[in-house]
């Protein structure tokens, strides 16, 4: 990776994203995902992306954590542009410095919650053990039940474990509690507060659910693309408190 030496290096920021465009070609249609997106994380922030379907957070989401790569625009990461990372260098990226939580929890129904755990642990540099991270989420007492003797919201819990057991730097969340009810996925949320509380992780969330952005740090609102505005919450809501 080619590093860049602008004010992305300023300590407190994770990722300096400028102008960020992705445009999908499907045959002669055009589909402008992003339209120039301009946008910072900070270390140990808790920061939820708003918007409805479709306006762009997924987009941004997936580039950001390595998975897709802009039409045009840059990621600074570490002083470093993840656009001209080579696929070698995105794989040890996404390895180490990120963890994945999306809406299909994505287990395997053959392995236990700690096995399942285990699968990443296995590989990162330094791990903290599958039982920790599973007691992390409040499952110390289910490390032997598999997938289809667990919950929805326990699932997710599972899934949360795995992300954060090879302790990442961000935590990247597409609307994680889109499958849940109301009620588990406030456990859910509570789970994700906690792991950005406790371990300074940072966490971005996305959601279409204006109701959990009263937790976050600061709120990001996306529309047909762009960021139509940022606002920083001046007293957090507990998940409890909220309601949707």
């Amino acid at each position: 990776m080619t590093t860049d030496t602008t004010r992305a290096d300023d300590e407190r920021i994770v990722f300096h994203a400028e102008g960020l465009t992705k445009v999908y070609r499907m045959g002669e249609v055009e589909v402008h995902a992003l339209r120039g997106v301009d946008v910072d994380l900070y270390r140990g922030e808790l920061v939820v992306l708003l918007g409805p379907s479709g306006s762009g957070k997924s987009t941004l989401l997936n580039i950001l954590g390595g998975l897709d790569n802009p039409t045009s625009g840059r990621v600074i990461c570490g002083g470093r542009d993840l656009v001209k990372a080579s696929d070698r260098e995105l794989t040890e990226f996404r390895r180490h410095f990120v963890g994945f939580v999306f809406q299909f929890y994505n287990l395997i129904p053959s392995l236990t919650a700690r096995e399942n755990v285990a699968i990443v642990t296995e590989i990162a540099r330094d791990p903290m053990p599958p039982e920790e991270a599973l007691a992390l989420v409040g499952l110390g007492e289910r490390l032997d039940h598999f997938p289809a003797q667990l919950s929805g919201g326990e699932q997710q819990r599972v899934a949360i474990a795995r992300a954060v057991a090879k302790r990442p730097q961000v935590l990247l969340c597409d609307e994680p509690t889109g499958a849940l009810d109301s009620k588990t996925g406030i456990v859910v949320l509570e789970v994700l507060e906690r792991i950005n509380r406790e371990l300074g992780t940072t966490t971005a969330v996305i959601t279409h659910n204006a109701g959990i952005a009263d937790m976050a740090d600061r709120v990001i609102h996306f529309s047909d693309g762009r960021i139509h505005d940022i606002r920083t919450n001046a007293h957090k809501k507990a998940p409890r408190e909220l309601s949707w």
